[in-house]
Order: C-alpha cells, then structure tokens, then sequence
C-alpha cells in the first residue's frame, strides 16, 4: 500500500499539469487519509467520486483528469483498475477531436491519441501518467498549428509493450506507422523517464528533429547505488511494478557519453535543483556531451511542481524555435 503522504506530495505537479483547479486539489488532499480502498477517505475513492461529480453533469474531459488523479500512480487492484478505464471512456466520450490511434508491434500494442495539422509532435507522460493526462496539451498545441500523437510509457496506461531497455523502440515504430521520413521528421515532447526513451531514440533515429523533456533520467539514476537507496518509495515501486526490476537492476539502461555525443538535435531540458529522482550529474553529462542543449533549471523538487506556467512557456517557446529553423 501507497504511502499516503508520499503520494499527495508527487500528484501536485500532476494535478497542476492537468489544469485541476488547485482548490478542488487542496480539497480532495484533505478527504484522503488512506490508500485502503475499503476505508473511508481512500485515495481512489476521493478522487473518484470527485470525478463522478463531474461525469454526472457531463463534464468529461474535468471527469477525465480525476479518474487519472484517482490510479495514480499504478493499477495496483480493482480500484485503481477502474479508474483508469474511467479515465480513458470519460475522455473517449468527451469529444476532444482526438482520434485515437493504434501501432500493433510483435511485441504488443501501443494506443495512442493524434490529431492536428502541421510539424508532428510526440507527447508523452512519464511512469505515474497516462496518455490522458498529456491529451490536453496536444490538443493547445493543435490549436498552434501541429500535428501530434500522444502515448504513454510500456506498461503505463494501456500500452502493452514490455518496458526493457529495448523501449524506445516504440518510437521509430510509432513514426513507422505514421509514415514519417527522415525529410518530414519528429519533435519528441516527452516528460521524465519518456524523454529517456526520446533521447536514446534521437541518437538512433535521424528521423527525430528535436527532443524537448522535463525531469529524464539520463546515467546516474539507473548507475548510482549511493543515490538509488534515497529515492522516494513511489518511484521505486513503480519501477518494480512496470519493469520487474529495481533501479538497480536497470544499469545496462543507461546512456553512455558516445550516445549522448551523437545527438545531432537540439535538446530542451527542464531540471529542478532539488530533484529527488534525477541526480544532477546526469543533467551535467548532458550538457557536456550533447552538442546543442539548453537548459532551465528550477528552484524545485522533481517536476518544479510550483514552476509549471513557467516550464510550460518555456517549452513552447523552445518547441517554436526547433520547428522554425
């Protein structure tokens, strides 16, 4: 079971993304007193019947954003299990114009979301999100005049690929199955252990035109015993839960220096000065190796939880510079 309070302190920043009103967040936080889903103020049970009340007066995409509030960080039972698939009908049902999308792998299905006209843009989440939750984000940036396609980690969601060193392969085969050349190429927006994948996959796939992440692991996090035994219980159990491994059983994930060095794009990174997942060397090995990075860096804990208007401009704005040139 979920330490209550660990869990309230990560969701913050997921619930700020989301664009949930932070009264109608303080106030779910303070109903929960457990993640028992048997028991009064559970962790699914608040934020699922908050949902609820949303879905009762048709408001699907706020309804959405709950339900995904409601399994994180997992599925780890009934409750959660249901409240993922609330998640995903709420949003099926809301009428974004989305559509969604699917890339059958020998190794399992991707689901995504696309829509839009114009450079294509990847979106996705890191190991406590669903595509859900980055939805609304394609959909700002569709308004802006980009295509996207919005997924989810292995393993997260309803993504059924194995998530294995091998994982950033979904990308090139996303960008497969969307027909995309190395002439029309990529931008890969994708948060915390996603921007992993983009990253590795930038130093593979020519095809990928720029990477833009907030908060991935690079070296470190995957290397570093010393660090591995201070991360927060949340993250270490949902590395276990989505890949059967500790971190420490991840080291042959890392990206070494001459990946790194062969990264021909640019790269956008978001760090936060007191990250408690993502030890600063990684994010020093990144601006020593790869050739055309930049950086924002937060005052803040993992995900600048309290900087998102601030990290969100500044991911645009950057976003706006790659497909201009």
């Amino acid at each position: 079971m979920n330490d209550v309070e660990e869990l309230k302190q990560f969701a913050l920043v997921h619930a700020r993304t989301q664009g949930i009103p932070p009264e109608l967040t303080e106030a779910v936080l303070g109903r929960i007193t457990s993640d028992d889903a048997a028991r009064p103020g559970s962790w699914t049970g608040e934020w699922s019947r908050a949902a609820e009340a949303h879905e009762a007066r048709q408001e699907l995409l706020e309804a959405s954003r709950l339900y995904t509030m409601a399994r994180f960080p997992f599925v780890d039972g009934p409750a959660r299990q249901h409240a993922l698939d609330k998640a995903i009908d709420t949003f099926s049902r809301a009428g974004s114009g989305l559509e969604p999308f699917q890339v059958d792998t020998p190794q399992g299905v991707i689901r995504c979301w696309r829509g839009g006209t114009g450079p294509l843009l990847l979106i996705s989440g890191g190991i406590v999100s669903i595509k859900e939750q980055w939805a609304g984000l394609l959909l700002q940036l569709t308004k802006a005049g980009l295509s996207g396609v919005v997924t989810e980690l292995p393993q997260a969601g309803v993504n059924s690929l194995p998530y294995d060193v091998d994982s950033w392969r979904m990308i090139p085969a996303i960008l497969d199955a969307l027909g995309t050349t190395e002439a029309t190429g990529a931008y890969a927006m994708m948060m915390s252990f996603s921007g992993h994948l983009a990253l590795r996959a930038a130093a593979n796939d020519p095809r990928i035109k720029g990477v833009l992440t907030v908060g991935a692991p690079v070296n470190g996090f995957f290397t570093d015993a010393g660090w591995q035994q201070a991360l927060p219980r949340v993250t270490v159990d949902t590395i276990v839960h989505l890949t059967g491994e500790k971190p420490g059983g991840l080291a042959d994930w890392a990206l070494r220096p001459d990946e790194l060095r062969s990264i021909d794009v640019p790269v956008a990174y978001v760090a936060s000065k007191h990250d408690e997942i993502i030890p600063s060397h990684d994010i020093d090995l990144l601006a020593t190796h790869v050739r055309r990075f930049s950086l924002l860096e937060h005052d803040d804990v993992h995900g600048s939880p309290a900087h998102t208007a601030q990290t969100g401009a500044w991911l645009t704005q950057s976003l706006q510079a790659m497909t201009s040139n």
